[in-house]
């Protein structure tokens, strides 16, 4: 995995218009493998199964994220795939580590697992799954990861927490990537969250809107690093790209209407190497790498021009 900077393309859509069901996933493809050739280093999809607002209405279509990435792992070979992120109220989490060690089989050592709290109330009544108070989750997430953790790391590994336990579990076959697939915890809430990212993760990812916001977050973080005695140099660090990139500037001014409105405090459009410019800001405060999604980036074309940014950032 590439460390300054990594680019991940996350599919938070499987919208299509015009696009008849049976070619939706054709499209998935098309644009994993974009993705890949582009020189991007991850490829992610939301493990949710509902559409949430922020992208579009809930009835749009909504693929099953691991059932979609063992399908990619078959038609790419260099990214990584993982999701971003998996809810922990949906998988019993050793389940989950037996799905993401199964997909770092298929995909010949590429999987990481992608988890955060949950949020999205209205599937889980939807689905018939406990949404309990945030407090809970953030407890279950905290037992997740160290389950998770030792089904990647031990042979027959054993826990007992308040909501999950595991005895002599079996993980077989092994993950194939030196010390199970990378783990990446998403969410930037900085009590509890970025501790259990601190204790726990390979990877972070979080949204800011400055500079200055990630620079307190990363405070935050190396407070929590200190307390359980480890180097914040050995967590990845990534955001949501502030960018809405498009080829040029002259399309600038035009693509800042299509910039979802809870988005346009975190992004802003430009082409490439204004894009790269607003990336080297955040890449001098400790910034490792960045995602950027399918709503804005639809097409082979616009893919290669986030290839050309990340070259462009040397």
């Amino acid at each position: 995995m590439s460390m300054i900077p990594l680019f991940g393309y996350h599919m938070p859509s499987f919208s299509f218009p015009g696009l008849p069901p049976e070619r939706l996933f054709d499209r998935v493809v098309e644009l994993a493998q974009a993705a890949e050739s582009a020189g991007f280093d991850l490829v992610t999809v939301m493990d949710h199964f509902y559409q949430i607002a922020i992208v579009a209405p809930e009835t749009e279509p909504m693929l099953e994220a691991y059932a979609t990435l063992a399908a990619l792992a078959q038609v790419t070979s260099r990214v990584r795939l993982g999701t971003l992120v998996s809810g922990v109220t949906y998988r019993n989490p050793a389940l989950l580590a037996k799905s993401v060690t199964t997909l770092d089989t298929i995909s010949r050592g590429r999987a990481v697992l992608g988890i955060g709290a949950a949020w999205n109330d209205a599937e889980h009544v939807g689905y018939g799954y406990e949404f309990p108070p945030i407090g809970e989750r953030m407890d279950r997430l905290g037992e997740a990861l160290a389950i998770a953790r030792r089904m990647f790391t031990e042979e027959r590994p054993s826990y007992s927490g308040r909501y999950y336990r595991i005895e002599r579990a079996l993980n077989v076959p092994r993950p194939l990537q030196s010390g199970g697939p990378k783990i990446l915890v998403g969410g930037g809430g900085e009590q509890r969250t970025l501790r259990l990212a601190a204790e726990y993760a390979d990877l972070t990812h979080w949204f800011v809107a400055s500079p200055e916001e990630f620079t307190r977050k990363l405070g935050v973080l190396e407070g929590h690093c200190q307390a359980v005695g480890r180097d914040p140099a050995t967590l990845i660090k990534t955001i949501g790209a502030p960018v809405w990139l498009v080829r040029d500037e002259q399309e600038a001014d035009a693509a800042a209407e299509r910039i979802p409105p809870a988005r346009r405090s975190l992004m802003r459009p430009a082409g490439p190497e204004r894009a790269a410019e607003i990336l080297h800001t955040f890449l001098r405060v400790g910034v490792q790498g960045f995602t950027f999604n399918n709503p804005n980036l639809t097409t082979p074309e616009l893919l290669d021009v986030a290839g050309r940014v990340k070259r462009l950032l040397g």
